[in-house]
């Protein structure tokens, strides 16, 4: 977590670590070996290479609408962990999340309905407002609070629907943790 954070600084204060990534290309021809896995969403201002600062080889990146779990992300999330190595799995959250405003506006659309009916237990977990008028996508201090209930919940779905990922957190083998980045000024926040 100490080499995303410093990773994380680095992006904001616009000092990244100069890389010659055709020369990592070349360095991890033979193999792979991130310290960490980090489940974001699609959203185009949420790289998790850029916002932590990382080169070719450094993380795993899985990402989908929501930064939510399915069975293919948990098995992308296992190899990562119990094959390669990964000690860290971070679910990344962020501000004006567009899947979560979806799923505060029940909107429906193809497999994105799906997709979306996976986020709606946040949706619901968020007491406040009360005022129907005032919960969904054009309030976003509600969006924003959904977004990050969306990474707990995920991150509890990860570890009820991933037996290998829940043993090797128990033996103290990785760690997982939530985060937030803000689309507005760059920061990761650990939850």
């Amino acid at each position: 977590m100490k080499l995303l954070k410093e990773g994380n600084q680095r992006f904001v204060q616009q000092n990244q670590t100069p890389r010659d990534l055709i020369e990592q290309v070349k360095q991890t021809t033979s193999g792979q070996y991130p310290f960490a896995t980090i489940l974001s969403c699609i959203d185009s201002r949420v790289s998790a290479e850029l916002v932590f600062d990382q080169g070719v080889g450094d993380i795993f990146s899985a990402r989908v609408a929501g930064n939510i779990v399915n069975e293919d992300i948990l098995g992308s999330i296992e190899f990562a962990c119990k094959l390669a190595g990964t000690n860290i799995i971070v679910v990344l959250g962020h501000s004006g999340c567009g899947a979560v405003k979806g799923a505060c506006d029940d909107a429906k659309m193809g497999n994105l309905t799906t997709l979306l009916s996976k986020i709606k237990p946040a949706v619901e977990a968020i007491t406040e407002p009360e005022d129907a008028g005032l919960r969904n996508s054009k309030n976003a201090d509600f969006v924003n609070a959904v977004a990050e209930k969306n990474v707990y919940l995920t991150i509890d779905n990860l570890r009820q629907n991933s037996p290998v990922l829940g043993e090797m957190e128990e033996n103290g083998e990785i760690m997982v943790v939530g985060a937030m980045y803000d689309i507005a000024d760059g920061k990761v926040h650990f939850l």
